[in-house]
């Protein structure tokens, strides 16, 4: 069963172009990964300084790869390390139960 996971990112409006320049450099390291099924950057449109990252999984066990391989690895860093554009971050974890997809012809 897929699991969706959805990293909350509280980003200031003075942040926003950098957190989306950051993330469009990101060198597709989580495309590669095994398990990985789709990602989306949603920007806030109303109401909230709350960015939206949505990934989507094949099984927890490939995100948790994820999680200890690549993405520790892209987040580790020397002193010349840029400071995050978010000023908070929480993640959210769902299991897809249904879904639904267009009908092609």
């Amino acid at each position: 069963m897929s699991v969706v996971k959805i990293n909350v990112l509280t980003v200031p409006a003075e942040q926003r172009e950098t957190l989306e320049k950051r993330f469009a450099s990101r060198a597709g390291a989580v495309e590669n990964s095994d398990g990985f099924e789709w990602f989306e950057l949603l920007r806030p449109v109303e109401g909230t300084d709350d960015y939206l990252v949505y990934t989507r999984w094949r099984d927890e066990e490939s995100f948790q790869a994820w999680m200890e391989g690549p993405m520790k690895s892209a987040h580790q860093g020397g002193g010349d390390r840029p400071k995050p554009a978010a000023s908070g971050s929480s993640v959210w974890s769902f299991e897809v139960v249904q879904q639904a997809a267009p009908k092609t012809a």
